[in-house]
């Protein structure tokens, strides 16, 4: 894989579902897809948006010591990728402290060390899937309870309808911390095709092939649909789940790549006018 300018140029995240959300606006203020002149630039656009997104976990409260861990493809050298320093809190991490990692593990710049659970589950994905460019995981508290259970998201609402038929349950391993390289693969070879997962006994993960952004607006979003089932099962009350085809149309228009970039615009603006530090 090459260097890529102007991401994302994919048909599928530049597509018809875009104009539901730009119906006869031109001239007004929305989110546009960042375009590059060279890669050092677009490099620097990647950084400042993993920082964004480690930053937004802390805001959510996803922090658990130094578990967790964010990972972006570099734009000029695809077989590494840039993450957030072992033992930096997601809210004291900056361009500054990013490192950069080989898929051996190795940091090759940066001052930290890196998380060793983060390499064989990130290393693993990213080599065996070139065309995923993020992933997010992270120990949140309902992500890592409904994980107990073992078993999907159901289509109980608009939110959740998003992940249908979109993420998969990955038994394998479940419990144990994830420091071989085989634990690793095993992890990879269920990121075929979707842009989740739930961990069984572990916790929530999720890729994308489109952007950083996305990966961490739809780990945002799982959580909270983790949230939102565990609060229905408890009720003891059998939800009324949305039909397979209508969860497909919500899927399709509420839950793409795209619209998760878009869904972290709101978040960027907001860290960016807050937390300016994080650009550092």
């Amino acid at each position: 894989m090459s260097a890529v300018l102007n991401q994302p140029t994919a048909p599928e995240l530049v597509d018809e579902r875009v104009s539901i959300y730009q119906p006869e606006q031109s001239g007004l203020v929305f989110p546009a897809l960042p375009s590059f002149t060279n890669v050092a630039q677009q490099r620097q656009h990647l950084k400042e948006r993993l920082v964004a997104a480690c930053r937004a976990f802390a805001l959510q409260g996803f922090d658990y010591g130094f578990a967790g861990h964010l990972t972006v493809r570099d734009p000029e050298n695809p077989g590494l990728y840039w993450t957030n320093p072992m033992a930096v809190h997601f809210s004291q991490v900056k361009v500054s402290n990013l490192i950069l990692a080989d898929h051996g593990g190795r940091v090759v710049e940066g001052r930290h060390a890196i998380n060793r659970a983060g390499f064989v589950l990130h290393a693993a994905v990213h080599e065996q899937h070139p065309d995923i460019v993020a992933m997010c995981h992270a120990h949140t508290v309902h992500g890592v309870a409904f994980a107990s259970l073992g078993k999907k998201l159901e289509p109980i609402t608009q939110d959740a309808c998003a992940f249908f038929e979109d993420h998969v349950v990955i038994g394998d391993e479940a419990g144990q911390v994830s420091v071989e390289v085989q634990a690793g693969h095993k992890i990879a070879n269920a990121f075929r095709g979707v842009k989740a997962a739930i961990h069984q006994n572990h916790g929530l993960i999720t890729a994308s092939r489109h952007s950083i952004e996305a990966a961490a607006f739809w780990f945002i979003a799982l959580e909270r649909c983790c949230q939102q089932q565990l609060m229905i099962d408890a009720t003891g009350i059998v939800p009324r789940l949305v039909p397979p085809e209508r969860a497909r149309y919500s899927r399709e228009h509420v839950g793409s790549e795209y619209i998760g970039w878009l869904h972290f615009q709101a978040i960027w603006a907001q860290l960016l006018e807050t937390q300016p530090d994080m650009l550092d």
